[in-house]
């Protein structure tokens, strides 16, 4: 493993030990505007990065987050528990990403497609798909 994974996979792990604790207190206070950019921003760096070293996976994920971050920070979405859930979602796979990469120094493979696809819809504004399967 070369030097510049290593010392991003430090970095990252530290971000996310922050990230988690963010999250937590976001749930408590989801109006605040700096817990909120703080949370944006620690995304943003990883995709930033994961560009850099060319981790697909990962900056495919990330980016999805991060633009789901960058409309709760403006305020242009609402902080609720199903983004919140699908936010944790993306940093699980992040996590998952990045302990691969420690492992084996190579980004795992998997399909992060379906999680991508609802983090667009937040992007996108379109409402959460529900399923009315119970009515019937």
């Amino acid at each position: 493993m070369d030097d510049l994974l290593r010392e991003f996979l430090t970095e990252s792990a530290e971000n996310l030990a922050r990230l988690d604790r963010e999250i937590v207190e976001l749930e408590r206070s989801p109006d605040d505007p700096e817990l909120l950019g703080s949370i944006f921003r620690t995304i943003h760096t990883i995709k930033g990065t994961c560009g850099f070293l060319e981790l697909g996976r990962l900056e495919g994920v990330a980016h999805a987050a991060e633009n789901v971050l960058g409309l709760l920070r403006d305020g242009r979405l609402s902080v609720g528990p199903e983004v919140v859930s699908d936010v944790l979602a993306a940093v699980d796979v992040v996590r998952a990403v990045l302990d691969g990469l420690e492992a084996t120094g190579a980004e795992p493979a998997g399909d992060d497609a379906a999680l991508v696809a609802r983090l667009d819809r937040w992007s996108a504004g379109e409402p959460e798909e529900k399923s009315f399967e119970h009515l019937f």
